[in-house]
Formats: structure tokens, sequence, C-alpha cells
């Protein structure tokens, strides 16, 4: 078995804690219902993290094959798959801009909470990377931050939730505002696109059908189909 690090251990640890909170247990049942998965279905978890959509679809799809690019998170995963006796579930080390899986092969593609991570410009390679892998009339179904650091009501209004949740953490948030803000400046921050530009792009991509629904908190859903 892989020997963590220190510091990938504590990663893994904290993802696992953000998935099991009801409002990220709320957003994978919302990914789901929008996926509608069929039990034909071949199924991609990009960035799956621990595995809080992979788990799910598990018992409800033909296979579902989990990529991250992180491989402490890839064998958390693996290890949490075998302790539960799923068989058609594979994990992989990968990232979203490459994706080691075949041409017009993979029915749905679902997300959560990983897009954020990557520029714009990469965004755009990951979701040609899906349309390149999905069947025809294949889904893409993932969630999201979706709201950029701008002068919209609803920026202003995402920013300032959570910037008041840092500080209610005292010192602890305080630094973690200061770190964010020094990421941003140095364009290392989380890179949230807003609600308009995922529909842009989805359609720049070729994605047809495409639907955003903007969240109440600082997320959003997007859903699309590749062309027949």
């Amino acid at each position: 078995m892989q020997t963590l690090t220190k510091d990938w251990d504590r990663h893994v640890v904290a993802v696992e804690d953000i998935a099991r909170a009801p409002g990220f247990q709320q957003l994978r049942d919302l990914i789901l219902e929008r996926a509608d998965p069929s039990p034909g279905d071949r199924v991609l978890d990009l960035g799956c993290g621990t595995g809080l959509l992979t788990i799910a679809l598990a018992n409800q799809v033909e296979c579902v094959w989990a990529l991250d690019i992180s491989p402490a998170m890839s064998e958390y995963l693996r290890l949490k798959v075998e302790s539960a006796g799923i068989g058609n579930v594979k994990t992989g080390v990968a990232s979203a801009v490459s994706l080691p899986l075949v041409d017009d092969g993979t029915d749905l593609v679902v997300s959560n909470y990983c897009f954020h991570h990557l520029r714009d410009k990469d965004k755009l390679r990951a979701l040609a990377e899906v349309v390149r892998v999905l069947v025809p009339g294949g889904r893409l179904v993932l969630g999201d931050m979706m709201f950029s650091v701008g002068l919209s009501k609803r920026d202003r209004q995402v920013v300032s939730s959570k910037t008041r949740a840092m500080l209610r953490k005292g010192p602890k948030g305080v630094w973690r505002l200061a770190r964010n803000a020094a990421r941003y400046m140095t364009a290392s921050w989380e890179r949230p696109a807003s609600p308009e530009w995922w529909d842009r792009a989805l359609r720049e991509c070729g994605f047809v059908d495409v639907s955003i629904e903007v969240l109440h908190h600082e997320g959003g859903l997007a859903v699309a189909r590749k062309p027949t």
C-alpha cells in the first residue's frame, strides 16, 4: 500500500470531512438527480476525490471510472471501494486535461468541485476531453463554484458570505483570508468561473442542451449533452 505524506494525509482527511457535510451530500443528490443514471451507463467521475459521487453511482450503472490528479486521493478511494466490496469501479490518477479513456466510450461524465482548480484555458481543455470521451448523445453534469470576484450582486454576496464565515473562525480564519488574498494577487487562488462563463464555454466546446442552475450559495450546476 502506498504511504501517504503527512500533508496529503491531512488533505485527504479534510476532503472527506467536507464530503460528509450536509451541504455536499445535498449537492451530490442534485448531481445524481440531473444525471439520471441508467444501469447500462459507463460513467466517468472526473476529479473524484474521496468518492462522494463514485460510491453513490456504483450500484446504479455498469461501471465507473474514478479519476483524480491526487495519488493519495485515488488510493484512499481504492481502499474504500475495496472495503465496500464494489467490483465495478476502477480508480486512477489522471489530469482533467488529458483523460486516459478512449474516444466515444463514456455515456455519462459527472464532476463535483473539480474545475475551479483549473485556469480558464485548462477548463476548456478539460471540456474538450469530456467531449472526446463521451458517446454521441452522452451527458455531462457538473457541480462547482460558479461566481467571480466581480461586481454583480450575487458575486458580492458570495464573497461577503465566505469572508464572514472565515472571520467567525477566529485567527485561523483571518490567516486563511490573508492566504487567499495572496493567492489571488499571484494568480494562484482558486479559479471559479461565473455561470455566464460556463454557459458560453460549454457551447463553444460543442455541447448542446446546455443548462446552468445557480444555487443559493457559491455553487452551481451545469448540464449539457454531446450532439448525436
